[in-house]
């Protein structure tokens, strides 16, 4: 009798589970997307989708930018510092990742936080030979208190309504085809 109500349990379990991953087509999504997770990908993270917190960023003229500049794409949100050594060998592969997309609704979008002066990020990305870019700010590390970004580097994927989608703790190969195939996939779904 035992085994014939486990078993019966076990079927209704299996059965709910295949419903709702079917009636809800962002598991169906992330599930198709994990299986992309490979090499430095390993590390990244998908979630259900949700909001950011409201914040004000500033570019290398100290003009207030937010992230609904962005809202339509695909945005890759990378938090770093010029202090930060693993930013340093992840900032070029983020560049090459934004010329492979440019004619996409893709944006990279570093986001320096804490201190670090325009004058800092200008000469960090002069050496790492950054030049597509943009130079954003987040100087009092609101934007990165309110997200919980508690190390360096650390990236977040937005999706084209401005919602986190995944995190990747931690420095990566963004040009990799890991990455690319990871962010077509996120492409053609939008």
């Amino acid at each position: 009798m035992r085994i014939c109500l486990s078993a019966i349990l076990y079927a209704a379990i299996v059965l709910t589970a295949n419903i709702a991953v079917t009636a809800n087509p962002a598991s169906a999504d992330i599930a198709t997307l994990e299986a992309l997770r490979t090499g430095d990908m390993k590390k990244l993270v998908f979630s259900e989708a949700k909001p950011l917190p409201a914040a004000v960023l500033l570019d290398q003229s100290d003009v207030e930018k937010t992230l609904d500049d962005y809202k339509g794409k695909v945005v890759l949100l990378n938090f770093w510092a010029t202090w930060c050594a693993p930013c340093r060998e992840e900032m070029p592969t983020l560049a090459r990742l934004q010329t492979a997309f440019a004619d996409k609704a893709f944006a990279v979008v570093p986001i320096a936080t804490g201190r670090n002066s325009v004058d800092a990020i200008t000469k960090f990305f002069a050496q790492a030979n950054v030049t597509n870019l943009p130079i954003l700010r987040d100087p009092k590390q609101q934007l990165a208190r309110d997200m919980g970004i508690l190390g360096l580097p650390m990236t977040v994927i937005l999706n084209t309504d401005g919602q986190e989608i995944a995190r990747l703790i931690g420095d990566a190969v963004w040009d990799g085809p890991d990455a690319k195939a990871i962010i077509a996939a996120l492409l053609v779904e939008n």
